[in-house]
């Protein structure tokens, strides 16, 4: 397990990859590889022993809880700490002030977004595809947790040569920041656009005063070896982030 480095002590983050030593045999050639998620018509057994496998690696650290949501591309953000929900909650942003509680975070192109503050004492975990990010999903995170965030780490996510859009995209953002004008370059054809997940998400966090971005330099569609990509092959896998706080 690689995990980011520059972090605030204690405090553990990164990306799973599509090769794991602990990836099982799939049912079809497009989910192999180390998939997390159970909504795309993989194996359920399959997905919670790679899960399993995951919260396994953790426990080193003294991880004792892992939390998943069911994502739906919105801007609810919920904390959990004591509690443990039964089912995934719905929603694409997670904070927790608990050490040894990871929370977790599915994509396969979007852009995964962890946040923590400069003590080490809660951190965040957010889903921002473009939706998401339009709406508010970094906006709604940083207001839920109890201290500022300090830094920021941008995991794997479709780059702007590879994610064209319509104009409609560009102005949902534009309308509320105009200048993310620069964020998108004009596409091949007229009314399409290609648009720089990363550049939207480190312009929102310096706007509420998260001054330290890591990552932000990999793309998940040019790199089917270490990937999922939903825009590559809409039937695939899907990786994880994490965050937690031994």
């Amino acid at each position: 397990m690689q995990f980011v480095q520059g972090l605030p002590k204690g405090v553990f983050a990164g990306q799973t990859r599509v090769h794991h030593e602990k990836a099982l045999p799939a049912s079809t050639p497009e989910l192999a590889g180390f998939n997390l998620a159970l909504h795309v018509q993989d194996d359920p057994q399959r997905v919670q022993q790679h899960r399993m496998a995951l919260l396994d690696e953790f426990s080193v650290h003294a991880v004792k809880k892992i939390t998943w949501m069911t994502q739906t591309h919105s801007t609810i953000c919920r904390t959990v700490n004591a509690e443990m929900p039964f089912d995934a909650p719905e929603g694409d942003g997670l904070v927790t002030q608990t050490a040894g509680h990871a929370l977790m975070m599915m994509t396969a192109d979007c852009l995964p977004v962890v946040l923590g503050n400069a003590d080490g004492t809660e951190v965040a975990n957010l889903h921002a595809g473009w939706r998401g990010l339009a709406g508010g999903i970094i906006e709604n995170t940083i207001e839920t947790m109890q201290s500022q965030p300090s830094w920021a780490w941008l995991g794997a996510a479709i780059c702007q040569d590879n994610f064209e859009i319509g104009e409609e995209v560009k102005l949902a953002f534009c309308a509320k920041y105009p200048e993310l004008d620069c964020a998108f370059k004009a596409g091949m054809q007229d009314g399409k656009f290609y648009a720089d997940l990363y550049a939207i998400a480190r312009y929102i966090l310096a706007l509420h005063g998260v001054q330290t971005v890591l990552g932000g330099d990999q793309c998940s569609f040019e790199q089917p070896d270490d990937y999922f990509s939903y825009r590559r092959k809409s039937n695939t896998g899907r990786m994880a982030t994490f965050v937690f706080m031994a």
